[in-house]
């Protein structure tokens, strides 16, 4: 009994001693990442962060809105060209430009209609102007368009298209320093002309943005106020009956004209020319039936 005592005794020693014994340590295996698999990782984590709000991006939110102008009005004038004049020294005072600007006769009145370019700050003021001209102002209408989180989104995706660009410029370092393989290169360096593709998107569309919302859109009809006038049917207007009588005569004359003129120098010209062949036939059928006259 005593030796099975002492056997056990031996055996929980050595238990403890191997249990306190330290863990074999991990063996470490070094494997390099493929360049292809971290050029993939590298732009997919770029497409996931920029999905992120701009707030999550620890981006500073934009202190003033963006707000893109336009405005519409269709004003009855007394005089359009003098008008015309007037809207593009508006435009010019209050640091515009006219955009384009078309005019044509309509009833032997001119009408016209151009757009112009205010400063955002100013486009109160050009459209009281504007009414100032008019002797009534027609229609009018304005609408705004707020861009403000869009550009706050199109920043932030700029400002983590920049840093993947960064970061594939260093990997592109680093592969011709460390390897110099031409497929690797070429590999790092179209991810990097991809990123630098979509930088300049993004900047082209902010820079839009920037210049739509710095400077508001006006849009102009002159009327004439003869044409802008009610035709009243019960009315009587001897003046403008004579006007219209006087224009019908001229033109009536004129069409008179123009016909004794094409009877002078073409139609009868061709006539005769034509009429030849039938003389001459004419002729000859009369000189045959005279002979028959005579041999009878």
């Amino acid at each position: 009994m005593r030796k099975v005592f002492c056997l056990i005794a031996v055996v929980a020693v050595l238990a403890a001693v191997v249990g306190c014994a330290p863990a074999p340590a991990p063996q470490v295996i070094s494997k390099e990442v493929p360049v292809e698999k971290r050029v993939v990782e590298t732009v997919v984590v770029e497409r996931e962060v920029a999905a992120w709000p701009a707030a999550e991006l620890g981006l500073e939110p934009v202190e003033e809105r963006m707000i893109i102008w336009t405005g519409y009005v269709s004003l009855i004038v007394k005089d359009a060209g003098e008008s015309l004049e007037k809207v593009e020294a508006i435009a010019s005072d209050l640091g515009g430009y006219v955009v384009s600007s078309s005019s044509w006769y309509q009833e032997e009145q001119l009408r016209a209609n151009l757009t112009i370019r205010v400063p955002a700050e100013e486009f109160d003021t050009a459209m009281a102007r504007l009414k100032d001209l008019a002797i009534r102002v027609e229609n009018r209408n304005v609408s705004t368009q707020d861009v403000t989180e869009e550009y706050t989104d199109l920043d932030a995706r700029l400002r983590n298209l920049e840093a993947t660009e960064r970061e594939l410029l260093e990997l592109l370092t680093e592969v011709r320093e460390r390897t110099s393989k031409a497929e690797d290169v070429l590999a790092v360096h179209r991810e990097v002309s991809n990123i630098r593709g979509q930088i300049e998107q993004v900047k082209g569309r902010m820079q839009y943005l920037e210049k739509m919302t710095a400077m508001a859109t006006i849009s102009v009809e002159l009327i004439p106020d003869v044409l802008a006038r009610p035709i009243v049917v019960a009315g009587w207007r001897p003046g403008g009956t004579a006007a219209n009588a006087l224009r019908t005569l001229v033109r009536t004359l004129q069409f008179i004209v123009d016909a004794a003129i094409w009877v002078i120098i073409y139609a009868l010209p061709t006539l005769a020319v034509m009429a030849i062949p039938f003389f001459i036939l004419w002729m000859v059928w009369r000189r045959w039936r005279k002979r028959k006259k005579e041999a009878v």
